[in-house]
């Protein structure tokens, strides 16, 4: 059984797959397989794919939640980690990641580096933290950038699979259905501060496009995530009120993403389904946030 096994769909991404799977092939730990998925490209994406010694699984273009769920039933490793194939991974990421293994925790965080195509990288260094609770981990991870970024968790397979966890195929921001609870649910939770990841913001990629019409599906999306979520946490004893305020404030922060009477009818459903009862206001610095909020999201959002 390999240590890890690294999953990368694959769609559409001709000039970025190279130097993606250079950065696996690179890597000074050896212990892992790759497990590459063609989501339906068209392009010459899987010929480059081919050059490389790595598992390679086709299916019929269903997204990336359903590619990285094929994925996962492939893998054998005892963690699992993600890539996307138009980012790269450090060399050592593998390595310190395996490090940090002996006393088997159920998801370590790692760092990420956002790189552009035309500007200068940003750096998000985080301060580390030791084994602890998933309730615990959360109140420090929500505290950094990127917390629902699958790409930046090294997940044990016996966890992920005892839990029944997945990407809800069909959907957008699947990441945020999936990682505060995998999170939440864990036992055993360390992040390290390695930057381990650079994430590459492409002009046009989906998660960016300026489309309005995909804008509305993303917030759809978000809000149905938000209200299973809701419903999920609530069938534990978890103490989950930190976890409630970070998607409520996350449902919110989304539903300015709207215009006109789209934002209208949102910010009335916000307060019919009283979302804002989870944002917390145990300080006076919080209740004053949840006040403007309840006022004017946008506001609050925009003055910020």
């Amino acid at each position: 059984m390999p240590k890890f096994s690294v999953i990368i769909p694959v769609y559409n991404v001709e000039p970025f797959i190279k130097k993606c799977l250079d950065s696996m092939e690179s890597q000074t730990f050896k212990d892992y397989e790759v497990i590459i998925i063609n989501d339906g490209s068209t392009d010459k994406s899987m010929e480059i794919a081919k050059n490389y010694s790595f598992k390679m699984i086709n299916q019929e273009n269903k997204g990336q939640s359903a590619a990285r769920n094929r994925g996962i039933k492939s893998a054998k490793g005892e963690y699992i980690v993600f890539l996307d194939s138009d980012d790269t991974i450090e060399k050592d990421l593998l390595k310190k990641l395996d490090q940090e293994t002996k006393d088997y925790p159920d998801v370590i965080r790692y760092q990420v580096r956002t790189t552009y195509e035309n500007r200068e990288p940003i750096d998000y260094p985080e301060e580390a933290f030791d084994t602890c609770s998933g309730v615990e981990a959360f109140e420090k991870i929500c505290n950094y950038h990127f917390v629902d970024a699958v790409a930046l968790y090294a997940i044990k397979r016996k966890y992920y699979e005892e839990e029944h966890f997945s990407f809800k195929e069909g959907t957008l921001h699947e990441d945020f259905r999936l990682i505060p609870m995998l999170i939440m649910k864990a036992k055993k939770v360390k992040s390290i501060s390695y930057i381990g990841y650079n994430y590459l913001q492409r002009n046009n990629s989906t998660m960016n496009s300026n489309d309005y019409q995909k804008t509305k599906r993303k917030v759809v999306d978000f809000y149905n995530h938000y209200k299973e979520m809701i419903k999920e946490i609530d069938q534990t004893d978890l103490d989950s009120r930190v976890f409630k305020s970070f998607i409520a404030n996350s449902l919110i922060l989304k539903v300015t993403e709207l215009k006109g009477k789209d934002y209208k009818e949102y910010k009335k459903k916000l307060k019919e389904e009283k979302v804002l009862d989870n944002i917390l206001a145990d300080t006076v610095t919080r209740k004053i946030k949840k006040a403007l909020l309840e006022i004017s999201p946008k506001f609050y959002y925009k003055c910020r």
